[in-house]
């Protein structure tokens, strides 16, 4: 079974990446990619202010079971990302699963494939994945 969208996704990374097919070049600018999303995140904070990040030691019972873990813990974000913010993490995101698609490319790997096999590893391993 495949995802067209993914499939369509992937190959039309595949037609735009002409000029840059080295592995080399795809490994920098997906690295790049990743920085841009981090800085977005930053900006959005620092110069912005739509967003806060108030993070603190999470306060855990002892006692806890795994499944009442996530009670206890927080994303720290505080507010919600300005229409501007939103687009620009949007956008950089969306150059990051671009050069994605592009590694999965180099190694003539399908995109689809693997989320399912990342899928079903999350299903399995459940609570125990501790992502």
């Amino acid at each position: 079974m495949k995802d067209l969208l993914s499939d369509d996704f992937q190959q039309a990374v595949s037609d735009c990446t002409m000029r840059h097919r080295s592995i080399l070049d795809t490994l920098a600018k997906h690295h790049e990619a990743a920085a841009r999303v981090n800085r977005a995140v930053c900006k959005a904070v620092t110069s912005c202010g739509c967003v806060k990040i108030d993070a603190e030691k999470p306060k855990i019972p002892e006692d806890i079971s795994l499944q009442d873990l996530p009670r206890f813990m927080s994303n720290h974000i505080q507010g919600q990302l300005c229409d501007e913010c939103r687009e620009t993490l949007e956008n950089e995101i969306g150059l990051q699963f671009f050069y994605l698609a592009a590694l999965c490319n180099a190694y003539d790997l399908n995109l689809y494939d693997i989320l399912l096999k990342e899928r079903k590893r999350l299903k399995t391993l459940g609570v125990f994945n501790l992502s």
